[in-house]
């Protein structure tokens, strides 16, 4: 006679399902988007908070509700039920987040991590009383105050600003009226930042778990372009292992001493003489670490869910020794679609990964991105041929 087997020993898929609690997602741009696959693989139910239908994560997270951030029934009606909640942005109001506490919410990041990324000018207050080196800055109301502070300088929107919105290089006096009437519109202050002189930005990502656990990612190199990232490279080239040591432990003592839990990003410049000043923060998935999706053990996506939820943390190693992640901005194409420059850009290339976010195109938004990854950098840098119609062409460093 066969033996039966328990039925413990056999678990229902169903009540796996039952059990894993859901993680609330503020925001339906192409951060949360990216956090959906991972959380598939990790059996972790999302709800999400879009902005409106349609939205880039809203195509593809089904249990999502339509509303306002700033509105704290709204906020609290897609939180119920939520052990958890979690950001694709940071501008959700800090008083809506502390009551979201005060419900029993686990917020993460908290609401003290996030005014960091919130608020520019406390931003580079906390740093500083880290000993985290930073550019020197002050916070001014006038064009006497820039003259004081000093020319050539950076003036930046405390709050609001995003891909080189909000942020004016001034050389003239004159040129900083554009930013004060920005500023009094927006109701926001002003800070000046000396013109750091660098050789070229750098960004390390740690990942950071709410029982402090943490890992640190290859630091990287960045390239802007019209103030929207455009290229990184991962591992940043010719980076001496102490600056890259000093870069990680950086972002790791700012993760640590703002209590961040997920994926913060430390965004840095380096001098010709050496220094690696902090130039942004970012509280959340940032987009010089979307090499990961193809060129790291774990992405920061998964780390971010894994550390949100306090589950260990995944190797934040790098598959190859070299991944080169390139933006797709929006604009024209000759279809207008993305979708057909595909065949053309994978039949050139078919280590190349293409990641759409499901976008409307619109001239300078960032509507997916391209990871080519190998042992060769070259290669890599070189592989952007192959993405065709759907990015323009990059010529390699030979040609």
């Amino acid at each position: 006679m066969p033996r039966s087997r328990p039925e413990s020993h056999c678990p229902r898929v169903q009540g796996v399902s039952e059990r894993a609690p859901t993680l609330a997602v503020i925001g339906g741009g192409q951060l949360a988007r990216m956090m959906a696959q991972p959380a598939i693989a990790l059996g972790l139910p999302l709800r999400l908070l879009a902005e409106a239908p349609g939205v880039s994560a809203a195509r593809v997270i089904p249990d999502q509700l339509v509303g306002d951030y700033t509105d704290s029934a709204t906020l609290r009606a897609v939180t119920a039920g939520c052990p958890v909640v979690t950001f694709d942005h940071e501008h959700v109001p800090t008083d809506h987040l502390h009551a979201l506490e005060a419900d029993g919410i686990a917020v993460r990041p908290g609401p003290g991590a996030l005014v960091h990324a919130r608020d520019k000018a406390v931003m580079r207050a906390r740093p500083a009383e880290l000993d985290v080196p930073c550019p020197r800055n002050a916070v001014v109301a006038t064009s006497a105050d820039v003259e004081a502070f000093g020319l050539p300088c950076v003036l930046k929107t405390t709050r609001g600003g995003y891909d080189g919105k909000g942020v004016w290089v001034v050389r003239d006096l004159a040129e900083s009226d554009a930013a004060f009437a920005a500023a009094e519109a927006a109701g926001v202050q002003i800070p000046a930042e000396e013109l750091v002189d660098f050789r070229r930005e750098l960004s390390a990502l740690v990942a950071r778990s709410p029982s402090g656990q943490a890992a640190a990612y290859p630091v990287v190199a960045s390239t802007q372009l019209d103030g929207i990232c455009h290229e990184v490279i991962a591992p940043a080239p010719d980076l001496s292992p102490a600056l890259a040591g000093q870069a990680q432990e950086i972002a790791l003592r700012i993760a640590g001493a703002l209590d961040v839990t997920g994926i913060p990003a430390v965004e840095l410049f380096e001098t010709a003489d050496g220094r690696i000043p902090v130039n942004e923060l970012a509280m959340r998935p940032h987009n010089t670490g979307h090499w990961t999706r193809d060129g790291a053990v774990t992405s920061q996506f998964e780390n971010h869910l894994r550390a949100v939820m306090d589950l260990p943390l995944g190797s934040p190693a790098p598959r190859s020794r070299w991944t080169v992640m390139v933006n797709i901005p929006g604009g024209p194409t000759d279809s207008g679609h993305l979708y057909d420059g595909l065949p053309h850009a994978m039949a050139r290339d078919p280590h190349l990964r293409v990641h759409l976010y499901g976008k409307d195109l619109r001239p300078g938004r960032k509507v997916g991105h391209v990871n080519a990854y190998g042992d060769d950098l070259d290669d890599c840098l070189g592989a952007g041929a192959a993405r065709g119609r759907v990015v323009p062409r990059r010529p390699r460093r030979d040609q």
